[in-house]
């Protein structure tokens, strides 16, 4: 069989879109059997695929069809009552069909699969229905007549031979015409065929009369064509083209006085504007194309974890790029797998939680902000993160000390990590810890983001956020050292110039690491010249120009030589020899004809250190490659006291320096606390706790209101890690981040102190945390 054959190709585009109506059609039937409407849908489906199959003479996927089909007659007829068995099987007979398009479609017949058995399972459910009869004792039905020979006048869908779009099969059958054709010979007689091919002939094609049901309106048809996605693609690049010259003849147009050219240089950009939001429609799909498949994959994964899952879908008709769409079809398998293998407790253990046996796994699509938002939230055993912090040190991923300092959401995150897993064992479907990092992967190469909301014991919410198009997007240009380079605009959060004679005091130094203080918050900064390797110009006496932008929860400023404008940019994808840089994301064509490369925010922020994707990754690398890191000493934060003296904390159980004005302090129960982040943060003032563990009950306490009196307008608080959780210490100054390697005495020491030392030339107390705030 010839694949240039027009009809052949329609009837496989159509087959296939009918295949995927069965899948979901059928997981419906199986949870609502008594929805006669969708189980008549089922029927004429299946129905329409037979009668083509045996026109164009593919006895397999017509006897296959036929059995199915005669099983769904009494199932329609109400003799026979929807079940699981009955399901698997017709499930079972769609993969069958799925199976011989693919042979068809490859090397042009239907290959050499047996489904002797699959007919006999269907023909035995068709007389036993499973043990679930609905009506009266089934009756064997007799086996189909071997077909007679075509007549000159044959029932055909009207568009067989067209190239418009097919109809669902239940409005298809509404419009069927007759057509004359030749005479053509009668199909073998079964007892004819190999036992391997064939077990049954099905039955002549039906007639109209057989099925009857409302017409469709036939304008709905015409106004519909199928579209080669290829032709779609160089449609798109030639839009991208005239958008580029269109940027260049705005640049060139400002230099001319002439009003008539500048009106048609304004009309020009108008009309390229509408046919590229046009062309772009034409590109976008309902998010639903890939959620077809999903409810099958839940309930054959539920069979197989023996648990009950409920399957909602919200916003299939979100409209997506289909470039996109099909980029996040693995990613989101990914997260279903795992919510049903992992996140849903299995019956008995849900019936003791006092939960439902039934799960609920939920899909929910929108638009938000210029992005699709899809949610995946489950109400299953939600994550442990105790279990994700145990699993993060025993992989020696994070220390324990880093561990404490972790909020929820950032313990979460470590499950976005390569090779992370917590599950308990390997199942056939996931556990394997290689799902989440592709999810993250893959949506991040999209310039997407991932999320993560979990509450033990009740659930989890995965949410992904990705563009529209990757197409034609708006974009921030920017130069560095006489380059320049775009910034796309979904990950800008603002622009903020520090004029020059406030740059050398508006930025402040973190061990090293330079931060700007925005509105109150530290932010870090990133020099792009620094990080690219580029020049780096003396910004001294120039304004200090800073792109505040947003990776994945953490906020940056990327400092730049100059904001140039916004405009619309066409990405480019990366030659081969630059894709392993993490920086770039593409490149585009300016006005001028010039190059821009395209930047990646998370790769950036991750090359800088703002987030923790690359340290981490590298210490899972040093640990499936048996390296340790060397041991180079330990960082530390050193500040003086409240009362005096010098003092020394390990970095590593710093989570946060913090100003906190004396306002906003407030005493509970005779100790100092402050509203911080959303809890109440308590306060430990370093220089008196260490005096009352020294003095003991000697010592006369001043009140908590007292003291907090004693502080300065603003309190230099440093924000630690403890036992129960976080805790501020109250210091004088802080003075310096130092890293060495410190032999200590502990002769000198008193209660609360691990040993003293001297670090640049003063003596210095290296304080014992977990004392101090016991």
């Amino acid at each position: 069989m010839s694949m240039n054959n027009e009809i052949v190709r329609e009837f496989l585009l159509e087959a296939h879109e009918n295949l995927s109506l069965l899948d979901s059609d059928l997981v419906i039937l199986e949870e609502r059997p008594t929805e006669k409407g969708t189980l008549a849908q089922v029927f004429r489906t299946l129905h329409s695929i037979k009668g083509t199959a045996g026109f164009i003479g593919l006895p397999k996927l017509q006897a296959v069809a036929h059995a199915g089909e005669s099983l769904l007659s009494r199932l329609r007829d109400g003799e026979l009552r929807f079940n699981r068995s009955i399901a698997t099987a017709l499930l079972q007979v769609v993969d069958a069909m799925r199976f011989m398009l693919a042979s068809i479609e490859k090397s042009g017949n239907e290959g050499d699969g047996d489904y002797t058995s699959l007919i006999a399972e269907l023909d035995r459910l068709r007389m036993t229905g499973g043990g679930e009869a609905a009506g009266s004792a089934a009756v064997p039905e007799s086996p189909p007549p071997a077909a007679p020979a075509v007549p000159a006048t044959l029932v055909l869908p009207p568009r067989a031979f067209g190239g418009v779009d097919f109809p669902r099969a239940s409005e298809r059958e509404a419009s069927e015409m007759t057509m004359p054709l030749p005479a053509m010979p009668p199909l073998p007689a079964a007892s004819a065929m190999p036992r391997e091919t064939i077990q049954a002939s099905p039955p002549a094609p039906p007639t109209v009369d057989e099925e009857p049901f409302e017409p469709r309106p036939t304008a709905v048809a015409d106004t519909n064509i199928r579209v080669d996605v290829t032709l779609l693609d160089k449609l798109m690049t030639l839009v991208g083209e005239l958008v580029l010259a269109r940027n260049q003849i705005i640049r060139y147009s400002a230099s001319y006085g002439d009003t008539g050219f500048q009106d048609a240089v304004q009309r020009l950009s108008l009309l390229t504007t509408e046919l590229q939001e046009s062309v772009m429609k034409t590109r976008m799909q309902p998010i639903g194309n890939v959620w077809n498949k999903f409810p099958r994959i839940v309930r054959d994964l539920a069979v197989g974890c023996q648990k009950k899952v409920r399957f909602e879908m919200e916003g299939q008709e979100t409209e997506l790029d289909k470039t996109l769409i099909e980029a996040i079809r693995d990613p989101l398998t990914h997260i279903v797998r795992n919510a049903v293998d992992h996140g849903i407790e299995p019956p008995d253990v849900r019936r003791e939680r006092g939960k439902p046996e039934e799960g609920r796994l939920r899909m929910h699509a929108f638009h938000e902000g210029g992005k699709v938002i899809i949610e995946i939230q489950d109400d299953g055993g939600g994550i442990h993160v105790e279990r994700v912090r145990e699993r993060a040190i025993q992989n020696k991923i994070i220390s324990p000390q880093e561990a404490a300092l972790l909020s929820h959401a950032e313990l979460l995150r470590l499950i976005l990590l390569p090779g992370f897993s917590t599950a308990e064992k390997v199942t056939q479907f996931s556990g394997r810890g290689v799902g989440m990092d592709v999810v993250r992967t893959n949506i991040e190469k999209i310039g997407g983001t991932v999320d993560l909301e979990s509450v033990e014991g009740q659930g989890t919410t995965i949410r992904t956020k990705i563009p529209l198009t990757l197409a034609i997007v708006p974009a921030l240009m920017v130069s560095s050292a006489g380059q320049r380079y775009a910034i796309p605009q979904v990950s800008l959060v603002e622009l903020v110039r520090v004029e020059s004679e406030h740059a050398s005091t508006a930025i402040e130094s973190i061990q090293g690491a330079p931060v700007y203080r925005l509105r109150g918050n530290l932010l870090p900064l990133v020099d792009l010249n620094e990080q690219l390797g580029l020049a780096i110009a003396q910004r001294s006496d120039r304004d200090l120009n800073i792109v505040v932008l947003q990776a994945e929860d953490r906020q940056f400023g990327l400092v730049v030589d100059e904001i140039r404008d916004t405009e619309e940019i066409v990405v480019k994808p990366l030659q081969k020899q630059l894709k392993g840089l993490n920086t770039f994301a593409g490149a585009t064509i300016l006005g001028d004809g010039r190059v821009a490369l395209i930047l990646h925010v998370v790769g950036l922020a991750e090359r800088a250190g703002v987030i923790s994707g690359v340290k981490a990754r590298s210490l899972v690398q040093h640990q499936t490659s048996g390296e340790q890191p060397a041991d180079q000493g330990e960082s530390y934060l050193i500040f003086s006291g409240t009362l005096g003296g010098q003092m020394a904390l390990p970095l590593s159980q710093v989570a946060r320096l913090e100003e906190i004005p004396r306002e906003s302090m407030e005493t509970v129960g005779g100790r100092q606390v402050v509203q911080y982040r959303g809890e109440i943060l308590p306060l430990v003032d370093v220089s008196r706790q260490l005096d009352r563990l020294s003095l003991g009950s000697q010592t006369v306490e001043a009140s908590a209101r007292d003291r907090v009196a004693e502080l300065p307008e603003v309190a230099q608080v440093v924000v630690c890690g403890g036992g129960n959780g976080p805790v501020g210490l109250v210091v004088g100054q802080i003075l310096d981040v130092v890293h060495a390697r410190v032999a200590g005495s502990t002769e000198w020491n008193r209660p609360g102190v691990l040993f003293t030392a001297v670090v640049q030339e003063k003596v210095t107390e290296f304080v014992d945390l977990q004392s101090l705030v016991r």
